[in-house]
């Protein structure tokens, strides 16, 4: 049995932060940290005090972690940003909540003097002399040390303190990982109650030594165990009084601490087989539990229960065969064209998510020269009469400001040439494209045409297709292209708002430009033209990309082709991997749309945070951001199926009732025997044995802190 630990993590907003630019507002971006290693950044809003992000993240961490904390930066360009505050939740908070913290919390002053990490490893004896007894303390080595100098390290030494005596070690330059070796001894009276202290410092020449956390020993209970030796994590200094909570202003969380007991892989056959089974047989089989599972999931879980099932069938083979059952499901009970696949369906949330892990590196290598270009010419560009501002832009001539009439061409002339290229770029990717993509689409628009064949409906295969591809793919990465790994940074104000705008061109060309895809937004008329030939190249690249002949497209999504599968091999899926983004952080929950989807103002990125980022580094403290280029873990995406199904037991039993009752009413009209055993009662048999072998194996629970028997709690 095997205990995992993950973190869903929601930064909604802020609220009542204090104005740090001389204009009276504030920059302000997210820093997330798991004891004291940055995790996490989110994008920075420009000019406010009143911040929304909306942007949400997974995070893989070991079950010894102790502290989550945000905090609220401000970017500035041409010094450091300022720190404008923190909220810290610890592991024991979290677990008090089984739901998830969510709410709004009031940010704290950071101290320097807190801002600790790393652990020291210590051993300590007592040593009994001829008059009195003497506490030797070894101070061996330590680990992950904060840095503290520019160069990135610090300068470590260590000062141990016990009952009115200080010894220090030598300093170690330029190091977060120093090693001493060296043993200090001080005389130990019985009955004393002085605490043993070891504080680490780094070395600095010209300014004060900075603090980098200490452990404080009760002396007694040392007494008792004469010697112990381990590595103990290095702790803030907490004595400094801090700043009334609330003036700083708050910010709104939504964070989610699961445990999860893993059995072996055997105890999980059974249910893996089950569903493997249903999805093989597809709509022509007697099974009922992928439309029950969907049936039963509540919108706010679908996401992720979506980003399990598919996770598990890519390591069974069977990601294509999955999302055909669920196109042939969604088709079935849908009467209207214009509302398929625009709900929070398991098919668009499947969908959405295969193209996550399967779509990258192609989304790489149509839209990064674009992006790029973007980023670099950094132009002012506005469509809208009521937010343009002249000032922005300078001159057009010698010494004459452009009037707004410049403005808008001059805009809608950058626009209609970054929509021309896009296309352009797209429709030479016919070849480009992924074959299990390709074979997805060509699955997707054969289904859809087969159940609205009439003329009228001619455009909703193309519209099933770009439902998925414009709207739920390449519309988000072009709003966040950090978050598609697009880009190193997030863009400033200005390159946001070139890009909101071509991303809201590139969803009316994947509307087909219907009517209420132009009503909404009239400014947005002079990139029309554009738009109207976009759709005619469009329709033109999907048809290519779905009459490619199958037998150039041998390269299902089998289990051999995705890496961490047990059969191996694969290289086109390893290749994409590598390019992959992380599935998990998405938007808190799409709205039902319309036929014609719009990008809001206040659209919500797509979180798909970077393993790049700052300190996500497995090497030291495996704290991990969920990436699709990580092996596929399929014990637990078959533990996170099972606990849903579990959650749900109570609402299967009553549905098979009620499917029992009709069956025995059918057999006895009939005259037939007992009919088998349905797939139904079959989950919740084999729900049952994985109940009893989660209650017969042992839980190993794990301490929270090696030795922590000698750390005297303050």
């Amino acid at each position: 049995m095997a205990k995992r630990s993950s973190l869903s993590i929601r930064i909604v907003e802020g609220k009542n932060l204090p104005a740090k630019d001389i204009t009276g507002s504030s920059d302000p971006y997210c820093i997330v940290k798991v004891d004291n290693e940055s995790i996490i950044r989110t994008a920075t809003v420009w000019k406010t005090l009143c911040p929304f992000w909306g942007e949400e993240y997974q995070v893989h961490l070991p079950p010894t972690f102790h502290m989550v904390a945000f905090y609220v930066m401000d970017e500035d360009a041409l010094s450091r940003d300022d720190v404008i505050g923190k909220v810290c939740l610890t592991r024991d908070t979290l677990v008090t909540h089984p739901k998830g913290f969510s709410g709004w919390a009031h940010l704290t002053e950071v101290d320097p003097d807190e801002e600790v990490q790393g652990e020291i490893h210590l051993r300590l004896e007592v040593v009994p002399g001829t008059r009195a007894c003497r506490l030797r303390c070894s101070v061996l080595e330590a680990r992950d040390l904060a840095p503290k100098d520019r160069n990135g390290t610090s300068d470590p030494f260590v000062r141990v303190r016990y009952n009115g005596r200080t010894q220090e070690t030598s300093i170690v330059k330029k190091s977060c990982y120093p090693r001493w070796n060296e043993t200090f001894e001080f005389e130990l009276e019985e009955g004393a109650t002085e605490a043993l202290c070891v504080e680490a410092w780094d070395w600095d020449l010209v300014s004060r030594n900075d603090f980098l956390g200490k452990v404080v020993f009760n002396v007694q209970r040392l007494w008792v165990a004469q010697q112990e030796e381990g590595w103990f994590r290095l702790q803030p200094d907490q004595s400094k009084s801090r700043q009334k909570e609330g003036n700083l202003g708050s910010l709104q969380l939504e964070v989610r601490l699961r445990d999860e007991m893993v059995l072996p892989s055997g105890c999980y056959q059974a249910l893996v087989q089950l569903l493997c089974r249903e999805v093989k047989l597809g709509t022509q089989g007697p099974g009922q539990l992928i439309p029950l599972i969907e049936e039963m999931t509540s919108t706010e879980c679908r996401q992720e229960v979506a980003t399990n099932l598919l996770k598990l069938f890519l390591g069974q083979g069977l990601a294509k065969d999955f999302l055909d059952l669920l196109f042939q499901l969604e088709l079935g009970r849908t009467s209207e064209a214009n509302t398929l696949f625009r709900s929070n369906s398991l098919a668009s949330k499947s969908m959405e998510s295969f193209l996550k892990v399967a779509g990258m590196r192609y989304l790489h290598g149509v839209l990064g020269p674009i992006i790029d270009r973007i980023f670099e010419e950094k132009k002012y560009v506005e469509l809208d009469p009521s937010k343009v501002e002249v000032k922005d832009v300078g001159c057009s001539g010698l010494h004459r400001p452009q009037t707004e009439a410049e403005v808008l061409e001059q805009s809608a002339q950058t626009l209609r040439a970054h929509l021309g290229e896009l296309l352009s770029a797209l429709c030479r990717s016919v070849r480009a494209c992924p074959a299990v993509v390709r074979a997805t689409f060509r699955q997707l628009f054969q289904r859809v045409r087969e159940r609205f064949p009439s003329a009228e409906h001619e455009n909703v295969p193309f519209i099933a297709v770009t439902s998925f591809l414009c709207l739920r793919f390449f519309s988000p990465a072009i709003m966040a292209p950090k978050l598609f790994h697009l880009r190193e940074r997030h863009a400033d104000a200005r390159t946001s708002r070139t890009l909101l705008l071509l991303a809201k061109a590139v969803q009316n060309v994947g509307n087909m430009d219907t009517p209420a895809s132009r009503a909404k937004e009239a400014w947005m008329e002079p990139l029309q033209p554009t738009v109207h030939q976009g759709v005619t190249q469009l329709k033109d690249f999907i048809t290519k990309l779905v009459d490619i002949e199958e037998k150039e497209e041998k390269c299902p999504h089998q289990a051999s082709q995705y890496p961490g599968s047990r059969k191996g091999g694969g290289e086109e899926l390893r290749q994409l991997s590598r390019h992959a983004g992380h599935l998990h952080g998405r938007r808190r929950q799409a709205p039902d749309c319309l036929p014609a989807v719009q990008v809001c103002e206040r659209a919500e990125p797509v979180a798909v945070c970077s393993a790049e980022d700052l300190g996500c580094d497995k090497t030291r403290s495996r704290v991990t951001l969920q990436e699709w280029n990580d092996p596929l873990d399929h014990d637990l995406e078959a533990q996170l199926i099972y606990r849903h199904l579990l959650g749900m037991e109570a609402a299967l039993r009553e549905k098979h009732r009620e499917l029992s009752a009709g069956t025995e009413a059918a057999s006895m009209l009939t005259g037939c025997g007992e009919a088998s055993e349905d797939p139904l009662a079959q989950l919740l048999q084999v729900l049952q044995d994985l109940q009893e072998a989660h209650s017969c194996s042992p839980v190993s629970s794990l301490p929270l802190e090696p030795n922590c028997l000698l750390e005297l709690q303050t």
